[in-house]
């Protein structure tokens, strides 16, 4: 189953307008869409807008008339992100009286203090407040902070973008404003159901989006982008900077989740507009397919830090490789295609294997995978199987130095305490030197590169297989 603002002084306030849009990448950063309607006359305009993210890069904003046909001259632009707490407020108010309101066993009451350390430390840990009643100083508020009524913009409530736009004459438009911010990302996450007997198996595959950007996202259309897309690393921004400025002369620029190709990388649009809500966690279900052919492989790698470097076979410790590992790893393999009733690409992420135990399921293991485009092998490494074991040991070694050549032989016996056949691959590492032959060998062999071969082995139940073979080095 295939897988499915203020004009001359009146301000915007965020996705009043249209249904804002988010594109979200693997990166932890996104692309935030959003309409702004102008109504400019001639001369200079003052444009503000509400509702920013508070981790927006003010250097990527764009405001454009999405049609072409009016060219925005974009004389300035501010971006100012200080959104009020009651400790920077009481900060504001420090050398103040401030009424504050008292909850005791006698009710509710006001008293007047005076704020003579609000405690707010920029870039730090808090102080306790020190606030001055009826003559005695407290090193705590005596109740709570009553502020006078906000009457301009020097108390922030939300993050602000403020343009002065120069216009030619009259125009009226609905404006594209986009920014790219960091606070929202999104991964993939995928469960793996095992039937209680053979290897079909059914698949479902999660996307996880989490928004820390400080700004909730009303019925937003989100996409989300799967790939390596290259940003430059910027210098972190000092935390209490209040605005940044950029000035310049103008500014140009039925399943739940639909997939496409899109540019190099690949495109998932969900299909119904979503709510995100700031510090929200969202799980959307993108792919599910059933019946999906795996293999069950299992690997004997008795040596895998072995790897040649090219240094003579001389330099080499004689005893390499020696003793071995025992363990025999087991992985689940299937090919993601439409004949394994998959064949979307799946975005990188971590893959939860369970197999059914009558009518309760049980986990048996978990790997990750890298983005795996279409008719790719996936292979999950699971562990360590039980029942069976391997070992491995040299029987003969020789040096001739004036032939300049070494042979040595192995024996490696497979054990299977299992009550089922398991084919096991065998990996040898071959580092002695860059010429190599080999003869006697049991079983045949495939070659994986230049120093690396696999024997392929069957092994029955309650029952051993040996595998033996003499490599012959010169150089």
């Amino acid at each position: 189953m295939k897988a499915s603002l203020l004009l001359c002084c009146a301000a915007f306030g965020a996705s009043a307008f249209a249904q804002p849009g988010l594109t979200i990448y693997n990166g932890r950063f996104a692309v935030v869409r959003d309409s702004v309607p102008l109504e400019l006359k001639e001369g200079e305009n003052i444009v503000r807008y509400f509702g920013a993210t508070s981790s927006l890069d003010p250097s990527t904003v764009i405001l454009r008339d999405p049609s072409g046909k009016v060219q925005l001259s974009i004389r300035e632009q501010n971006y100012q992100n200080d959104p009020v707490n009651q400790l920077t407020l009481l900060d504001r108010y420090e050398g103040q009286t401030l009424s504050f309101l008292v909850r005791d066993q006698k009710g509710e009451r006001l008293t007047e203090g005076k704020v003579i350390r609000s405690g707010y430390v920029p870039g730090g840990a808090p102080l306790d407040p020190v606030v001055e009643v009826e003559g005695k100083i407290m090193f705590e508020l005596p109740g709570k902070p009553l502020f006078p009524a906000v009457k301009d913009d020097s108390v922030l409530l939300k993050p602000l973008l403020n343009w002065k736009i120069q216009s030619s004459g009259p125009a009226s438009l609905e404006a594209e404003l986009a920014y790219l911010t960091s606070g929202l990302e999104w991964s993939a996450s995928y469960n793996l159901v095992l039937p209680q007997e053979g290897e079909l198996a059914d698949m479902n595959g999660w996307v996880t989006i989490q928004n820390r950007s400080g700004k909730q996202f009303e019925n937003a259309q989100i996409k989300l982008m799967a790939g390596d897309v290259r940003r430059i690393e910027r210098r972190p921004q000092p935390v209490h900077q209040k605005a940044m400025m950029m000035r310049a002369a103008a500014m140009a620029s039925d399943a739940e989740v639909e997939e496409k190709t899109f540019d190099d990388y690949h495109l998932y649009t969900i299909q119904r507009p979503a709510t995100l809500r700031d510090q929200e966690t969202k799980q959307i279900e993108f792919t599910r397919a059933s019946a999906v052919p795996t293999k069950r492989v299992y690997t004997f790698d008795p040596a895998p830090g072995l790897h040649f470097f090219g240094q003579t076979v001389l330099d080499r410790d004689w005893n390499a490789g020696i003793p071995a590992l025992r363990k025999i790893a087991t992985a689940l393999e299937f090919t993601n295609s439409e004949a394994a009733r998959l064949g979307v690409p799946l975005p990188g992420g971590n893959v939860r294997v369970y197999r059914k135990d009558g009518a309760q399921l049980e986990f048996v293991g978990e790997d990750s995978i890298e983005h795996t485009p279409r008719n790719e092998v996936v292979r999950l490494n699971l562990g360590n199987a039980f029942d069976l074991t391997g070992d491995r040991k040299r029987t003969d070694f020789s040096v001739d130095q004036t032939r300049r050549s070494m042979e040595e032989r192995f024996e490696i016996r497979l054990n299977n305490r299992g009550n089922k056949p398991a084919e096991i691959r065998v990996v040898e590492h071959l580092v002695r030197a860059a010429n190599w032959s080999l003869s006697d060998k049991s079983h045949e062999f495939r070659k994986l590169d230049s120093n690396t071969i696999e024997f392929n082995v069957l092994v029955a139940p309650e029952r051993d297989a040996v595998v033996t073979y003499t490599v012959r080095y010169t150089w």
